[in-house]
């Protein structure tokens, strides 16, 4: 078996595991940067198997700086993203902040006045 026949090569920006939604780059991360094993990462992931997660990183090591610049597009990508969401929430998500806040303001009038003197906007989302 060929190291590449572990992969799903979707696009040029999406390589996963075959047979599960995993992408390498979760693989990765959780070894890179969070410093796993890869009998941890296995666990963590029900659809992985060990050989798997192994095959990732055997890959990674054979292919460093492709697979490096997959990553570094790959978290681009992915902060994009995230600012783009978090310019335009959801619904749901307006929702949620205006119930907590509504909360929080609820728990701000019943407490002692020493205690609202406290900080409690650290209670509130960003």
């Amino acid at each position: 078996m060929q190291l590449e026949d572990y992969f799903d090569f979707l696009t040029p920006a999406d390589i996963r595991v075959k047979g599960t939604r995993v992408g390498i780059e979760t693989i990765l991360n959780d070894y890179l940067d969070l410093g796993l094993f890869p009998e941890a990462i296995a666990l963590r992931y029900p659809t992985l198997d060990l050989e798997a997660v192994y095959a990732t990183i055997t890959y990674y090591s054979h292919n460093k700086e492709q697979v490096d610049a997959y990553l570094r597009s790959w978290r681009e990508h992915d902060e994009l993203m995230r600012r783009e969401q978090e310019s335009n929430p959801p619904p749901a998500v307006v929702r949620l902040h205006a119930m907590i806040r509504e909360r929080n303001s609820e728990t701000y009038t019943t407490l002692p006045p020493t205690l609202r003197q406290s900080d409690t906007r650290r209670m509130l989302p960003d």
